[in-house]
């Protein structure tokens, strides 16, 4: 029996969509459970942030913590090597974009954006090499930064990229000052 364009829904149509309606609805509370289980557990959570003592980190001094099993390379700059990333151009930068996670992903990587206002002296970044996740020397390199000894890159003293493989500048966490001898990370 063919149905007529503009004819009333009859009471089986109703029943088809509300037998689908319940389907639905019993598909979405079974699978509920299994895509909960799927986030991450408090332990997991717990490392998400990390607060970080300063007051021991002598001007001169670099420390290293570890975040979301990442290392975080915390530096009490000198104002000799402030002076010297202040001084760079962004145009002789092999990446112009500052990677900090405070400020917009387009921010330059003036030296000023590598750090927090305010807070100059203290840079705090991800230790990872852009290039295939070595792990930096600090104090080491052409630029009194960064050296990666596995391909040669070398960081200058705000982080950024300056020569070798490394494709971007090593990247600032989310962070905040909570005093001035102490922040939060994450």
């Amino acid at each position: 029996m063919a149905e007529i364009a503009g004819a009333e829904p009859t009471r089986r149509d109703f029943l088809y969509i509300a037998t689908g309606a319940v389907g639905a609805v019993g598909a979405a509370a079974l699978a509920w459970p299994f895509i909960n289980q799927m986030n991450p557990d408090a332990s997991t959570l717990a490392l998400s942030s990390v607060e970080v003592d300063l007051s021991q980190v002598a001007e001169g001094q670099s420390i290293t913590i570890k975040w979301r099993g990442k290392p975080v390379f915390i530096r009490h700059r000198t104002g000799k090597e402030i002076d010297e990333a202040k001084a760079v151009e962004i145009s002789q930068l092999v990446d112009p974009l500052a990677r900090n996670g405070n400020l917009p992903a387009d921010a330059p990587a003036t030296d000023a954006n590598r750090a927090a206002e305010g807070k100059e002296a203290w840079l705090v970044m991800i230790g990872i090499c852009t290039h295939l996740g070595c792990v930096p020397l600090g104090g080491s390199g052409d630029y009194d930064g960064w050296f990666c000894p596995c391909h040669g890159s070398h960081y200058d003293s705000a982080g950024r990229i300056r020569r070798g493989p490394a494709p971007e500048n090593m990247h600032i966490p989310t962070y905040q000052f909570l005093s001035d001898t102490s922040i939060r990370i994450g």
